[in-house]
């Protein structure tokens, strides 16, 4: 299951980010998007998986493809999966040419993704070395230090990655009252998150509220690396409460503390990313005359393996590719 599992994800992936890139700079948010989630669904049509979207582009009123509850793959196929995808994580970022645009998919055996409503998201997210030594509820100063010393620096050698929304004013202050540094950024929690479980992005911690779907989705990629992500529901509407209770969200509990495990609980969850544009862990799609090079992360948590994949893609076969390193 996990093999397969992992070289459909990537396909997908692969697919979906080579698709967005091709928009790259002309401020067609939306076309972007519309590319990545086309591409994605085309390339999961012949895949020799059963699998239902889990975490996708919406409802299916809302989203003709890749919506939650839609059956991807082959229906007869023997591996049944539950599958979250995010085909373009941070379409802003497209639109503009920024970095870190990615196309995601997270998959895992049913069960083993929560089915998260389309809320909001309070997020703490640490690396391996940090992981099991922080609380979401704890003050910004305790947490800081905490991360700080885990790590053997000082708070001042610390950056957290936090998106730059007004609702984050508060926090902002809290954090440079502590003397870290600060990434403001304006999409992408998701792969900021993955971020912080690697070393060498010179990113520590995320903090702040975001997408509770992406927060799925980092879980997963966490999950494989070893790192921890906690997360509180911040409900808009009774509306959003009532859809989630029908997914089987505990929303009576307030105060409740979701971590990695409760977010990705399988057993067999494969992760992929690939770079739309680049970033501190991804390079983003490179095209040449008849074809494209895509750099991805793969990551199986069952076989606790982490790869990232250099891939030439031809689609002219009369032009054979001049591949240089």
């Amino acid at each position: 299951m996990d093999k397969l599992l992992s070289v459909e994800a990537v396909a997908a992936t692969e697919a979906g980010a080579i698709a967005a890139a091709r928009l790259m700079g002309r401020g067609d948010r939306d076309g972007a998007d519309r590319a990545a989630v086309e591409a994605m669904r085309r390339a999961m049509e012949d895949a020799e998986i059963s699998g239902t979207i889990v975490i996708g582009e919406g409802e299916r009123d809302e989203a003709p493809m890749l919506y939650i509850g839609e059956k991807v793959g082959n229906p007869e196929a023997a591996t049944t999966v539950d599958i979250a995808v995010d085909p373009l994580e941070g379409t802003n970022l497209v639109a503009t040419g920024s970095p870190n645009a990615t196309a995601v998919l997270a998959a895992a055996e049913p069960g083993g993704l929560m089915h998260a409503p389309d809320t909001y998201l309070r997020k703490l997210i640490v690396g391996p070395s940090v992981a099991g030594k922080v609380s979401i509820n704890d003050p910004v100063a305790v947490t800081l230090s905490t991360v700080a010393s885990s790590l053997g620096r000082n708070v001042w050698d610390i950056t957290v990655v936090i998106l730059d929304r007004p609702r984050h004013e508060q926090l902002i202050a809290d954090v440079r009252a502590t003397g870290a540094r600060i990434k403001l950024i304006s999409d992408g929690d998701l792969t900021a998150g993955i971020n912080a479980a690697v070393s060498g992005t010179g990113i520590h911690a995320v903090m702040g509220t975001g997408g509770a779907p992406e927060g799925v989705l980092a879980a997963a990629a966490l999950k494989c690396l070893g790192g921890e992500i906690q997360g509180k529901f911040e409900w808009r509407s009774h509306e959003e409460k009532e859809r989630a209770r029908a997914m089987g969200v505990n929303v009576d509990d307030e105060d409740g503390v979701y971590f990695t495990d409760d977010l990705a609980s399988g057993e067999n969850v494969v992760f992929s990313a690939t770079g739309v544009t680049d970033g501190e862990l991804l390079r983003g799609v490179r095209f040449f005359g008849g074809g494209a090079r895509t750099h991805s992360l793969l990551m199986s948590y069952e076989r606790a393996v982490i790869r990232f994949i250099d891939t030439v893609h031809t689609f002219d076969r009369q032009i054979p590719p001049r591949v240089r390193l």
